[in-house]
């Protein structure tokens, strides 16, 4: 099966941290958003990785070149003319194809993705707010049509941002017919419109309830993922000084937690160090510094010192706040 993420987006609702590297390298939970997504989709058998990139995308290639071995290829979305466009530039892909939207986290049923069923499948989720969304609506146990961001209410199933195609073809023809007629919405080729225009062709589409899904598009969607991973699996001890460890926490190779109260749920990255400080809910990226602070809420970037604050702050990589 190919697996394809779309990681092109600005991620303009993370900065300043997405000044500095792209959305899908944001930490959480001790790793970056875009490997929490290729390590739970492991079991599946991966013909092909394929990319979408964008924004800062040479780093997101150098990552994934680093530190996995399947096969892979890496296409640049160089204008930004929506989700639909950037999948088409995959469009000699054949055979079961796996999409996936690189700025979330998603529990599937893998074994029936395995299976590799003849029948599509749009991932979704019950929400109280479906005009947030792109939504699905159901009859019969399938898909027949999907609304994106709804004004007024059609369905309170929402789309998380996975689909499986049982052949990719089909939707690259889909795209083609949008294309060549220019149907657009909001100035740019959706995917909705494109599996609409495939449910009108007779394609199959049923409705799978995802076990989980978490956003990480914001800077409180973020921290409201590492509450969930460090709560389930994610956390990490590492070794402290006269500290008092409150978890779960993850702390990350090399870091050091000297004099301090941490957690709970702290994901303290690669080679930080914490020294004099009361931290809660927080991220604390790689090589961060932080001395005689209070911090909750907060989200620091790599290499970034912070002393003597206490409040919630939202620092970006190699900053420096001193409070005296």
């Amino acid at each position: 099966m190919k697996v394809m993420i779309l990681t092109a987006g600005l991620g303009t609702r993370l900065r300043p941290h997405t000044y500095s590297k792209p959305k899908p390298l944001v930490s959480v939970a001790g790793k970056p958003v875009l490997a929490h997504i290729i390590d739970d989709l492991l079991d599946i058998q991966i013909d092909e990785l394929i990319c979408v990139t964008g924004y800062l995308g040479d780093q997101i290639e150098r990552y994934v070149r680093d530190h996995y071995t399947m096969p892979m290829r890496f296409l640049v979305q160089q204008e930004m003319r929506g989700q639909a466009d950037a999948i088409y530039l995959a469009k000699d892909a054949e055979g079961p194809m796996l999409v996936v939207f690189g700025d979330g986290l998603v529990g599937i049923d893998k074994d029936r993705l395995n299976a590799q069923p003849d029948e599509g499948i749009i991932y979704c989720q019950e929400v109280e707010d479906p005009s947030r969304f792109g939504v699905a609506v159901v009859q019969d146990d399938q898909i027949t049509r999907l609304v994106e961001k709804p004004s007024t209410p059609v369905s309170n199933l929402a789309v998380v941002g996975f689909y499986y195609l049982p052949e990719a073809r089909r939707l690259m023809d889909a795209i083609t017919h949008m294309m060549e007629h220019n149907i657009q919405t909001k100035g740019e080729y959706y995917l909705a419109d494109a599996l609409q225009i495939m449910l009108e062709r007779g394609e199959v589409f049923r409705a799978e309830t995802v076990s989980m899904w978490r956003d990480c598009g914001t800077i409180d969607a973020l921290l409201d993922t590492n509450r969930y991973l460090l709560e389930h699996g994610h956390s990490r001890d590492g070794a402290v000084a006269n500290s008092v460890i409150v978890p779960p926490v993850y702390i990350g190779p090399g870091a050091k937690v000297e004099n301090a109260v941490l957690g709970p749920h702290v994901s303290l990255g690669a080679g930080a160090v914490v020294r004099n400080a009361i931290i809660s809910d927080s991220i604390i990226n790689t090589g961060a510094q932080i001395e005689g602070a209070v911090l909750s809420g907060s989200v620091i970037g790599d290499k970034a010192a912070v002393t003597g604050a206490g409040q919630e702050l939202n620092i970006g990589d190699a900053a420096t706040i001193r409070i005296r």
